[in-house]
């Protein structure tokens, strides 16, 4: 990844991703509004790279937000790269058009840049977002990735989306897709967890022996909803070494935690809908982390995942009984499905 000439990386389907991306996850508690009006902000200081989904249920308010920094002139469409995601409740290989199809209506959009299999966990179709079962246990479905991924290579044919890729693959499932009879396009990324404390090297060492690019979420840590975050996880943005780097430099933790990844070669998603945080989040291509930098925050890996399964990040409920922390029930449960990626050491 050449930072010193270019601001973006060769997928190998050929098109060019930004390295760094604006991530448009909200809690729940956060009203949609707030997505547009920081997407908005994030276009103006400099983010051409928008990451959303359809499990995130804000992709009218994002796509207005397009729209009107098209309209206004401040972005023409071909300066964006938006990625959607096909949710869990659409793997099965008839389904996932339509959710690709929703999310571009609900953009007002003709095409998205990158559409990637949101989690290897299918659940059962329909319009709840997490099926449960009177018992509150999550309906599972059985589908064969395989079948998904050629359901989206269809998409890419339709010209729905440019490129395709994945998001929560441990290196076996990437694995069930490149050595799938027939493949016609490789995924082009594979989007997971990625930041100081699980630094994802195998994972990243896999992805590129493959010319497959690693996207980093959660790189700055995790905000604190309690419904998917454990209350006594480890602050990030608080830790001593990154504190003492980031003065060397004259910069913020977060601003070191971005330039970790991007020097690695990975492209790393930022996200805040705080003004001032949105700009200083763009502002990490002037300044350099020496190899020795790069040596000490290696080694605050401690393979701790804030998410040990993305797909919670919204309880139905929103009660504690349906939180993400370590050991919380919902984990034992979507830990029950056999294709949970999260076993294997990478």
């Amino acid at each position: 990844m050449d930072l010193k000439h270019s601001r973006s990386v060769k997928l190998n389907d050929g098109n060019l991703m930004p390295v760094l991306g604006f991530g448009t996850f909200a809690s729940k508690e956060i009203p949609k509004s707030k997505a547009a009006e920081a997407t908005k902000v994030a276009i103006d200081v400099g983010f051409r790279h928008i990451d959303a989904a359809y499990f995130y249920q804000n992709e009218e308010e994002v796509g207005q937000a397009l729209r009107d920094k098209m309209a206004d002139g401040t972005v023409k469409r071909e300066d964006l790269f938006y990625t959607t995601k096909i949710w869990i409740t659409f793997l099965r290989p008839e389904l996932v058009r339509q959710c690709l199809e929703r999310s571009l209506k609900k953009l007002g959009l003709d095409y998205v840049d990158l559409c990637i299999i949101h989690i290897p966990i299918a659940m059962k179709p329909g319009e709840e977002l997490l099926p449960k079962d009177a018992n509150g246990k999550f309906i599972f479905d059985t589908v064969d990735i395989r079948d998904t991924w050629e359901a989206l290579e269809k998409c890419k044919d339709a010209g729905l989306s440019k490129s395709i890729g994945v998001s929560n693959f441990n290196h076996k499932q990437l694995e069930l897709i490149l050595n799938k009879p027939r493949l016609k396009y490789k995924p082009t990324c594979n989007q997971v967890e990625c930041h100081p404390y699980l630094n994802q090297s195998k994972l990243l060492e896999f992805c590129k022996s493959k010319d497959i690019v690693l996207v980093a979420y959660s790189a700055l840590g995790s905000h604190r909803d309690s419904s998917w975050v454990s209350s006594d996880s480890p602050y990030l943005l608080e830790d001593p070494v990154l504190m003492t780097i980031a003065k060397k430099h004259n910069q913020t933790p977060g601003q070191v935690a971005l330039r970790y990844q991007l020097q690695r070669g990975v492209v790393v998603l930022a996200k805040s809908f705080n003004e001032k945080r949105i700009k200083e989040n763009f502002q990490v291509f002037d300044f350099e982390l020496t190899p020795e930098d790069m040596k000490t925050i290696d080694s605050l890996n401690r393979n701790f995942r804030y998410s040990q399964m993305a797909l919670c990040r919204h309880s139905s409920h929103g009660s504690k009984q349906s939180s993400m922390g370590t050991g919380v029930p919902i984990a034992g449960r979507a830990l029950d499905h056999p294709d949970y990626p999260f076993l294997e050491e990478y």
